[in-house]
């Protein structure tokens, strides 16, 4: 029978970490305390902004919000996240994305202080990902599959890895993240030829590409753990990158996949807490 790597039991571990942590900044007068910077009201962020505000609060986590309207200069974004790196009550910041079309993103990316961001988006730790410096912080979706990895008891080292999908978001960092736990990694694309050759001789296989039930029965093989990176909607409804049903046939007895919903999505926003916490540590610290 294949097994779902379900979500909750992750998050539950992850939240009596980080009870204990939170309680010692507690002790010593520091509180937690998250920036969230969003332009305009996307829907999709006003939803992800009331889930991790809800999250932050229930483990003991501030959270500011820094709203600007759909039409905003760039140089008024820049003002906020300049004042977000200036205030060392801030730990951390999650800036929405996309950003409208008329900012330069990566410009307001890179503004962005490295010890204050919590979800990788700034080249600064990007290169500490992809050079395992542990400068800033990993996309929280990609830590979020180490993390899916480690609860379940999913050896890493010396497996075989393949990642499908190349963005800064998810595929590069994680391929990185899973070659620096000593996996032999292949990071495919749409440009490969015959991705499902390389996927049905993985032991691992990452789904990331945002493509509706794109990888069917044909790209795996029994035994397998798959995580599916995917949220999209089709049909009005929610689904992953992976043709779930037609997957659990080809996995077979001891294999392992991640289900959309219920799977990685709620592990990400626990990781993007522990990484605010973890920014106040090393405020702690010094």
């Amino acid at each position: 029978m294949v097994k779902l790597l379900t979500g909750k039991e992750v998050v539950a571990a992850l939240r009596e970490d980080l009870a204990a942590r939170i309680e010692h900044l507690a002790d010593a007068g520091i509180t937690p305390t998250l920036a969230i910077v969003r332009v305009g009201e996307r829907p999709d962020d006003m939803s992800y902004e009331r889930t991790a505000m809800k999250r932050a609060e229930g483990l003991g986590i501030a959270v500011r919000s820094f709203a600007l309207p759909a039409d905003a200069a760039q140089a008024d974004l820049e003002a906020v996240i300049d004042e977000v790196n200036a205030d060392d009550a801030l730990h951390g910041c999650l800036l929405f994305r996309p950003l409208p079309p008329s900012m330069d993103e990566r410009a307001v990316c890179d503004r962005l202080a490295p010890e204050k961001d919590i979800d990788g988006i700034s080249s600064a730790s990007l290169a500490g990902v992809f050079a395992d410096t542990g400068e800033g912080f990993p996309p929280a979706t990609a830590q979020a599959c180490l993390e899916i990895l480690d609860f379940y008891g999913i050896p890493i080292e010396g497996k075989r890895a393949v990642v499908l999908g190349r963005s800064l978001v998810i595929g590069r960092p994680v391929a990185c993240m899973l070659l620096a736990r000593h996996a032999t990694v292949t990071l495919a694309h749409s440009r490969t030829a015959d991705a499902a050759a390389h996927t049905r001789e993985a032991d691992i296989v990452v789904c990331a590409t945002g493509r509706a039930r794109a990888y069917g029965a044909e790209f795996f093989s029994p035994g397998q753990t798959v995580l599916d990176v995917g949220i999209n909607f089709e049909d009005g409804a929610l689904c992953g990158d992976v043709n779930f049903d037609a997957a659990i046939e080809a996995l077979g007895e001891g294999g392992a996949i991640t289900p959309v919903p219920g799977g990685l999505g709620s592990v990400t926003t626990s990781v993007t807490m522990a990484h605010v916490v973890a920014a106040a540590e090393r405020v702690l610290a010094g």
